[in-house]
This record gives structure tokens, sequence and C-alpha cells, in this order.
């Protein structure tokens, strides 16, 4: 029997890959396969190594575009060091353009098309039999110096393949990865820029067995389990009966995350969801993309904004769910202007999480066959970003990614969400204006090719601040002190602000709220703290307040939990 391994390269260690896992569930019994994955970051020389030190005779690669470059790398050193190990490929990222493929990597001996279970099985077994590749649906090898490609046959019952989270040497991983799991294949809609939309329909897994999937998982100590569905709402009443299910046996400290379309979300499950589940349980990716009309109907994106709306604020106001929302740069006939517009009534929403990315012309999309339509220029290797077209220069392009910049470290890491809701909403004229002219700010001083601590990016804001007209900078300064103390688990030794209060007003004042712990408050006067753990586990500040009156804040940071908690301190 020739010994198999099936590899790739995540794009961080914490990731784990479920297409090599069902690959291996698949074949197994009949055939034994070990897993090797690695990530981009490590040393190509050091993963050849490993893979060597297996002597394998066939390996696989999952391959998309954030490891596609990497893993050519792999392969070459492998074909030198190990002449005859058959080497195939699988993925989103070589399933289409496959000509292409098969003439680039000449030490590439075979790809797997598509859904790859059952190819793969067939693969193996003439593998260890007449190497009768034609008798092999769903893949494509070279013969005679051009392309052979063998369509795949009928679809896999979903409903009856094996558990792919069974193998013993992925447990001791689990609490310390994200596991992903399907539950359907497939998306109903035809997103012109997405992959999903070539596969037409969705088909589902079996219930019970994925809800065993879940049970085992959870009792094996997985704390992140992600959902792939392309979907996952596309059926209310599928979705209810997992939500429940969810809700009814999660194990403490477990975390599920959703792709879901927002604008088919009825009121009534997010009412349920709001009242029933656990806070900190679900997560939500929401893709919005863009809220231009004319490019939604353009890219065949069917999206009713009111409703996406609705659903993440009545999921936001119930306060149960973190929401993670997309948007694209660079769809069709969305300019800067127009991009801008986008930004702003996604940032309305206030997400969680907004997520800013720039369109891929990804193989075998829509988008990318008729890049013409839109005089689209992208990058010739993945991760084929685009680089123009025809409303949106290169130039635009650089100004919005300054934008993306600042909109990770200011908004989606919460360091500072009351400066930065203060900044957006009285200083200045649109959120977008805050975020592209703090991003220029940046790229102009060269931040961003450089580290930054904390206390950097609280400096760095009040720099750039001091450059605009009409700020009150000692108001801003103020709400930077409360979200930095805010968000500290201990005492800060150095924090980024100079000293307003000399040591005699600052020790007075601890004399007085000695005296009179009313004056923070009746939730502080309860903590009954003693002159000692005032001073070692308090802070007492300065602080500008927003009508411009002057006023002190005691922070206390427990010892115990590293929690911070803040009193305003009123002053006779």
């Amino acid at each position: 029997m020739k010994k198999v391994v099936l590899s790739t390269l995540n794009a961080k260690y914490i990731h784990t890959n479920l297409a090599i896992r069902c690959l291996k569930a698949y074949a197994e019994p009949d055939f034994d396969v070990e897993l090797a994955e690695y990530t981009i970051k490590d040393p190509v020389l050091n993963i050849a190594t490993d893979l060597f030190s297996k002597q394998p005779d066939v390996i696989g690669f999952s391959c998309y575009i954030w490891n596609i470059e990497e893993t050519i790398n792999v392969i070459g050193i492998l074909r030198k060091i190990m002449p005859d190990v058959k080497i195939i490929l699988g993925g989103p990222e070589v399933t289409y353009d496959v000509p292409y493929w098969l003439e680039r990597l000449t030490d590439v001996d075979f790809i797997i098309l598509g859904e790859g279970e059952e190819s793969f099985k067939q693969f193996l077994t003439e593998a260890n039999g007449d190497e009768d590749w034609d008798k092999v649906a769903g893949i494509a090898y070279m013969k005679d110096g051009k392309p052979v490609i063998r369509p795949q046959s009928n679809k896999i019952d979903l409903r009856e393949v094996p558990s792919p989270f069974r193998f013993e040497e992925d447990l001791e991983q689990l609490s310390k990865r994200v596991t992903y799991i399907e539950t359907s294949r497939g998306c109903p809609f035809r997103c012109q820029f997405c992959l999903s939309s070539i596969e037409v329909g969705v088909r589902y897994f079996d219930r019970e067995k994925v809800k065993e999937d879940i049970r085992f998982l959870m009792q094996n100590g997985a704390k992140t389990i992600k959902f792939v569905d392309r979907t996952f709402n596309i059926s209310r009443s599928y979705a209810m009966e997992m939500f429940q299910f969810l809700i009814d046996e999660h194990l403490p400290g477990t975390v599920f995350q959703f792709e879901i379309t927002a604008d088919i979300m009825r009121p009534e499950v997010i009412e349920f969801l709001n009242q029933n589940a656990p806070a900190g349980l679900f997560r939500f990716e929401i893709g919005v993309q863009s809220t231009n009309d004319e490019t939604n109907d353009l890219v065949m994106r069917r999206q009713n904004y009111e409703k996406l709306t609705r659903t993440v604020t009545m999921v936001k106001d119930g306060g149960k769910i973190d929401q993670h929302l997309d948007l694209i740069a660079g769809l069709p006939e969305e300019d800067y202007q127009s991009f801008k517009k986008t930004f702003n009534d996604v940032f309305e929403l206030r997400p969680e999480e907004l997520q800013l990315g720039f369109l891929k012309m990804l193989r075998g999309t829509g988008l990318r066959i008729r890049a013409n339509d839109h005089q689209y220029t992208y990058m010739d290797h993945s991760p084929y970003e685009i680089l123009g077209n025809n409303v949106l220069t290169f130039d635009d392009i650089v100004r919005i990614k300054q934008v993306e910049d600042v909109l990770e470290k200011y908004w989606n890491d919460h360091r500072m969400d009351q400066t930065i809701e203060y900044l957006v909403s009285n200083v200045f004229e649109t959120p977008f204006d805050f975020f592209q002219e703090f991003g220029s700010y940046w790229e102009g001083k060269g931040w961003s090719r450089i580290g930054h601590q904390l206390e950097d990016l609280f400096k760095r804001l009040r720099e750039f601040l001091s450059t605009k007209e009409g700020v009150s900078l000692s108001v801003v300064e103020g709400l930077m002190k409360l979200d930095y103390l805010q968000n500290q688990k201990y005492k800060p030794r150095k924090p980024w602000w100079n000293n307003s209060m000399t040591k005699e007003q600052r020790s007075s004042l601890y004399q007085e709220i000695l005296a009179s712990p009313v004056m923070a408050g009746a939730a502080f006067t309860e903590m009954n703290l003693s002159e000692k753990d005032l001073y070692k586990h308090t802070m007492l500040e300065h602080i500008t307040l927003a009508d411009g009156k002057d006023g002190y804040v005691l922070a206390y940071f427990e010892p115990s939990t590293g929690r911070s908690t803040l009193f305003p301190v009123g002053v006779s």
C-alpha cells in the first residue's frame, strides 16, 4: 500500500483545514492517509524537509489564493529531493483554469477538480493498482504534452459521508485552534465575484450527524467552531433548529460563527435569538459589499439594504451577538465617492467589526471572465487583487487602503470607542472623512512601516488631531484617557499622557476620597477600600469633560479579575 500524505499551508497556526480531513475520512478505512499542516509563514525548506521525512509515495496539497505561491515553492523543492513522488493538487485555486495550472506547474502530476472525496478515493485505488487514470472522474493531468480533463461524476450524497472530526491526532489541539464545520455545500446566490456562485443549488449534510459532531467537538475542548456554509440561514426552519440545538447543548466558553445573509433573516428569528441566546455564544459575519444598487445589479447580487439594516440593528440592540460586516472596494461602477457613501452607510450601523476588503479577480468567476467590460487591471498571481478599473484609479485604491489601515487599529480593535464615536459624530463631516484623513496622515508619517505599542496609538491620534483646526484637544484627550483606563487590565506604570496633576494635588485628592468615599459614588463607597489598596490598585486622573468643564476620574483595577472600573469623582 502506497504511503499517502495530505498537506496544506494555513494562513495562521490557529486555522485548520477541513478539506484534507474530509478526504482522509472518505478514503478510510480502505486507505491510510496522514495529515501534515503548516503555515504560509513557515520556511519553505522546513516544510519540504518535514514532508521528506515522512517518505510518502503520494503527496496532496489543498490550494487557496492565500497559499498557492508558497505551495508551489514547496513543490519545487520536493520534486528535486523526491523525483518519484506523485504530487496531486486540489482546492478552489486550482479547480478553475485547469490547463493554465497544468502547463505552469510541470512538477505536479494531477489536479483534483471541485468536490474531491470520491475523485481522491478513485485516484488512490488506481495509484495502488493499474494506474489507469481514465477510470478516475474529476481529475486532470498532462498526457503527451496535452491537458487531459476528466469531468466529475455525480455529486456525492452528503448525508452518507463519514465525519472528518474523529481523528485522534486532532483532539489535543481542539481548544487552541479554530474548528471549521460545514452543514451544507453550495450557495443559492450568483454573486459574480464569488466562487460559490459557480456551484448551482444547496445540498445538506445529515442534521443528526452534524449535531453529534458538534457534541463530540465540544466534549473534546473545541472553543471556536466556525460554520463555513455560504448562507447558513437560507432555510429558516433549518437555521432555527440548529440555533435551538446550540443554545440548548453548548458548553461554557464555546463560540459559534456563521456567515448569514442579513436581508432574508426574519424579525421573529432575531427576536428568538435576542431572548434565548446567551451573550457571546454566536457571532455573525454579514457580507454587505456595497450599498450601490447599480453595482449590486452588475454583479448579480440581490440585496434589500433596508431589510439588512433592520436585521443588523435588531441584532445589535439585542446585545447578544457580535457582528462582522464586510465591504469590497473595487466592484463595478463603484468609484471613490460611491465607495465613500457605502462605507458611511454601513458604518452608521456601528458593527462590532467592519472589514474593508479589495476585490480579487478569482479564477472562474464571472467578473474575471468579463474583466474587460469594466477595464479591470489586476495582479497576475494570487491574490489577484485589482489595481484599477474604468471608474477607480490605483491612486483611489491606495487612499482606500489608508482607510483600511486605521480602521483596523482604531475601530475593529475597540481600543478607544468613546473617542472615535465623538470624532466621527462631532468633529469630522463623516466617519469616512475621519478614517481617510487620519489614514493619509498615518501613511505620510511612515507609521505603516514601523511597529507600535498601545500607547503609540493614542499618541499618534493626538498628534494628528493637533494638526486639525477646530478640534477641542482637551476634550478629546479626556475621552482618550477614559478609553485607555477602561481597557487596561492592570494599573499602567507609564500612561501615554503627561501628568496634569502634581504629586501634591493627587495626594490631597486621595485624602479627600479616603475621608469621604461618596465623592466617587455609592458603588465605590461599597467597596470600602483601605488606604493601602486605594493607592495600590487605583489611578486618579484629571480630565476635561465634553462640556469643557474640568473633572476627575478614579480607575480601580481589580487585582483578581484584571478588570478596570471607572468612577467619576465629584469635587466641591
